[in-house]
């Protein structure tokens, strides 16, 4: 799958792009810790990204995971972040959770947000989601103003929400709407 905007590329990966997947990590790892899951050390060998690859197409053929690499128009042979739809429920339910991290070389440009405004709306006209989720450790500025410039919805705070970097983290609950105001304004 890929879905392309003005300036990147997103692309779901496959595992002959594991040494990419990697190199992204690699280059990331202490501007990523503070925001991510404690990951031991095998997660950052490429055996490692193996795994991760198969457990992401694996959630991908079961319609539970949609994740996008990323990287520019100008430069498609390096990753510059990641976007996904997780824990996609069906039913009557029809949501999931969003998740997304940038390089910290290409932070403030624009980038993370113009790659979200091209996975919603995969999500909501592709996947005929009806609401995405977004979960911010406060603190987090650079992914607030994403989905506040995106125009997500606040609608809560969430304590002790998820376990991240070994310490159960608060965070601010964002959604948007399929159809709803918000996402109707920023197409």
């Amino acid at each position: 799958m890929i879905i392309t905007t003005e300036r990147l590329i997103l692309a779901s990966v496959k595992i002959d792009q594991a040494a990419k997947v990697l190199k992204y990590y690699r280059e990331n790892q202490e501007f990523l810790e503070p925001w991510e899951s404690k990951r031991d050390e095998a997660f950052y060998t490429l055996k490692g990204q193996i795994a991760e690859i198969r457990n992401s197409r694996r959630l991908l053929k079961k319609d539970q995971e949609y994740r996008f690499w990323i990287s520019k128009k100008t430069r498609p042979d390096r990753y510059i972040g990641s976007a996904a739809l997780n824990c996609i429920i069906r039913g009557n339910f029809q949501s999931c959770f969003l998740g997304y991290k940038l390089h910290k070389d290409e932070i403030n440009q624009g980038y993370m947000t113009e790659a979200i405004q091209g996975v919603l709306e995969f999500g909501f006209e592709g996947l005929k989601l009806h609401r995405i989720e977004a979960n911010i450790i406060p603190r987090n500025a650079s992914s607030l103003r994403v989905v506040e410039k995106l125009g997500f919805t606040r609608e809560g705070y969430s304590e002790k929400y998820l376990n991240i970097n070994g310490a159960w983290e608060d965070h601010i609950r964002f959604a948007m709407l399929n159809g709803g105001k918000a996402y109707d304004d920023h197409l």
